[in-house]
């Protein structure tokens, strides 16, 4: 099993910005991506960013051009920035690990999840 621990949720103006970050142990030899999810009350969960080890990057539409994510080199941490926050950024994210092998559907792994209140 992979464990996720989050850190950097909390408090924040709208306009400012913020910056999550993930480190994952554990079971991660068939690591192959990681990223950050939200989801707000009443919504369904939706992807931010996902980043993968051979550097495909993707972003959610709604912070695209917004957000920044980043891994490091040995590929067990991931580091979101999001710029210009919104009111409706406003919810509990998510950290994920995606597991499996190349060309296969990968398995998720989710964090406990890390409130982030953007305020007005």
């Amino acid at each position: 099993q992979v464990q996720l621990v989050e850190s950097g949720g909390g408090l924040v103006q709208a306009g400012g910005s913020l910056e999550l970050s993930c480190a994952a142990s554990g079971s991660i030899l068939r690591l192959q991506a990681m990223g950050w999810s939200r989801q707000a009350p009443g919504k369904p969960r939706e992807l931010v960013a996902r980043a993968a080890n051979g550097g495909n990057i993707d972003y959610g539409g709604s912070v695209r051009g917004r957000a920044t994510i980043s891994r490091d080199g040995a590929k067990n941490t991931v580091s979101l920035r999001l710029n210009s926050l919104k009111p409706e950024d406003t919810g509990v994210y998510y950290c994920a690990a995606y597991q499996g092998g190349r060309d296969a559907d990968w398995d998720v792994t989710w964090g406990p999840g890390t409130q982030v209140t953007v305020s007005s």
